[in-house]
């Protein structure tokens, strides 16, 4: 039983990697994933402060929020980079750059002009 979700699933975009490994996936990370992992984190730190009712419970609920958000960031910014690797979401940037050969090997953006 194949359980890979790439080989029966067509994708819309340029395909620049089927399996992208997780350095690959995480250097491909936008401006915009930085921007959704740090607003998630922030929106999670508020209502974790929020959601203390006790001035001695604010603070530790507030790091169980931060860190719940953090981790919440982390993973939806890699399924969107992800997904523009694997050809799921747009990735104009990506196939551009790749073309353009401003990536090493290991998916580094090199001196490219």
């Amino acid at each position: 039983m194949n359980t890979d979700i790439t080989a029966s699933a067509k994708s819309e975009y340029p395909v620049i990697d089927r399996n992208p490994p997780f350095t690959k996936t995480v250097a491909n990370f936008n401006t915009l994933d930085y921007l959704r992992l740090t607003t998630i984190s922030g929106i999670s730190v508020t209502v974790g402060y929020l959601s203390g009712i006790k001035p001695g419970i604010r603070g530790p609920s507030m790091v169980t929020g931060g860190l719940i958000g953090v981790m919440g960031g982390f993973m939806y910014a890699y399924q969107n980079s992800a997904g523009r690797l694997m050809g799921f979401f747009p990735n104009d940037g990506e196939v551009a750059r790749y073309k353009k050969g401003c990536l090493d090997v290991r998916f580094e953006v090199i001196m490219c002009y």
